[in-house]
This record gives structure tokens, C-alpha cells and sequence, in this order.
């Protein structure tokens, strides 16, 4: 369908600047409330869109804008709002992690037949964003207690809005507890698996399992491999884990 969110989306922001403009408004105020209208499409869609297509719908109005001229009497600092509202949804330090690497539509399906837990298995999501990968471990795990863990305040707060059936708690990733969960989710960036397999390796109990979209854990062996429905592969590893043998050995067991 693409780009037809992105389209949609930006019409839908020049018809409420140049409504508001038609009605008097500030300029100001009409390019306050088009960019947060043109925005809502890439943090709430009914489409599975991809992180830098978000990010392209989100940028369209304001970028067409400054392009077009038509607000070039808005104060330099005006310009800095974007910034500001970017700031608020993710955190500088959150960028260290993946800033918005949201979880496919489909693209766990399938995974109890490799992962098999039981019905009251505590399940985490570690940085859920808006809860794209909670909604598919719930798919996949409907009696399980999931969890998800997310540093930004409006994320966290939304993600909670569309997955009611989880628990969800604003903080690091880093420093919550993974020892009491069965099976932990995580789409981060190949940085940061040095690190997960690490804190998984001291915390995940004997037969918990860590899960990772797309990235593997380079100096691990797997102990499955799911194939998404889009070609990518979720890496599966379960406790204790086995080191490669053309690696180090890493703290992978917890004597």
C-alpha cells in the first residue's frame, strides 16, 4: 500500500493548516496542530509500516512546508519544535539502544511451535516502543503474563493504551530484572547483542529463552531459528547457551 499512508497522511495535515489558516488562526497554532495531526498516522497505524517509513510520514508536513515557503514568518525557534517533540517520545540515551524499531505485523507467527512455554509463562518484551511485539507474543501466547519495558513516557503510555492485556513499566531495559521471565523479546541493534547476550547469560533462569528479531547473537550458537513470514529470521536461544566455537567463551553460564 505504500506510499499511500504517507499520502494520506500528509493531505490530512495541509487540510487542517490551511482550515485553520481559512479560520483566522495563528500561524503558529495551525502549524502546531497540522504537524501533530500529520504525525498521529506514523505512531498509530492501522498499516504495519517499517521505522524509517514512519519517520518519512511524520518529517512529510513539516519539510513540505519550509519547503513551500508559506511559513517563513515563524520565528527561527519555531523550527526547533519538531526537535522538541522528538525529544520528548524518545530520550537521548534511548538512542543508544534502537530508537523505533517496531516488531512486523505477522512476523511472529508461529513461534510457539520452537518456543513452547506454559500457560502462566512470564514473558517480556524488553524496550516495547508502542507494543507492536507484545501484540504478537500475545498472538502467539494468549495466557501468558507479558511485560514490557519502555524508557519513553508517551510510548510507554500508549503502548499500554493499545495492549491492555500486558503490564507495562516505564524504565531502562538495562536494569530491569530479566530473572523471573521464561522467554525475553528483544528488536534492538547488532551493538547492543553483546550486551543483551550478557545480561541474559547472568539473569535468564536454566530453560528460559532470549529471542531476537532480526540480529543474532554472534558469539552464540542458536538453539532455533524462526523464519518470518518476510524473509527476516527471529534467533532463539535458550539457557544455559552455547557458546560459537570459533569465539571466545562469554559469561554464556551461570554457574
Amino acid at each position: 500500500m505504500w506510499p499511500l499512508p504517507a499520502l494520506l497522511s500528509w493531505a490530512l495535515a495541509w487540510a487542517v493548516f490551511v482550515g485553520l489558516r481559512a479560520l483566522a488562526a495563528p500561524l503558529f497554532i495551525a502549524l502546531l496542530c497540522a504537524a501533530v495531526i500529520g504525525a498521529l498516522p506514523a505512531v498509530w497505524s492501522p498499516w504495519p509500516l517499517s521505522g524509517w517509513r514512519r519517520g518519512f510520514i511524520a518529517l512529510g508536513f513539516p519539510l513540505s512546508l519550509a519547503a513551500s515557503g508559506v511559513a517563513s514568518d515563524l520565528p527561527a525557534w519555531a523550527w526547533l519544535l519538531p526537535l522538541g517533540v522528538l525529544a520528548l517520545l524518545y530520550p537521548l540515551n534511548a538512542w543508544r539502544d534502537a530508537p523505533f524499531f517496531p516488531t512486523p505485523h505477522g512476523a511472529l507467527r508461529g513461534l510457539k511451535r520452537l518456543v513452547h512455554l506454559p500457560d502462566s509463562a512470564q514473558v517480556l518484551e524488553a524496550g516495547c516502543g508502542l507494543g507492536d511485539g507484545l501484540r504478537e507474543l500475545h498472538v502467539e501466547y494468549p495466557r501468558a503474563q507479558l511485560d514490557g519495558v519502555e524508557w519513553s513516557w508517551p510510548l510507554r503510555a500508549a503502548c499500554q493504551w493499545r495492549c491492555g492485556y500486558a503490564r507495562i513499566t516505564r524504565g531502562d531495559l538495562w536494569k530491569t530484572d530479566w530473572s523471573g521471565y521464561q522467554l525475553v523479546y528483544l528488536f534492538q541493534r547488532p551493538e547492543s547483542m553483546p550486551r543483551a547476550v550478557d545480561k541474559a547469560a547472568r539473569e535468564l533462569a536454566t530453560g528460559a529463552w532470549l529471542a531476537s528479531l532480526e540480529f543474532e547473537a554472534s558469539q552464540l550458537e542458536p538453539d532455533a531459528v524462526h523464519a518470518c513470514p518476510d524473509g527476516r529470521r527471529v534467533w532463539l536461544y535458550q539457557q544455559p547457551f552455547t557458546p560459537r566455537r570459533e569465539t571466545s567463551p562469554v559469561a554464556s553460564r551461570s554457574r
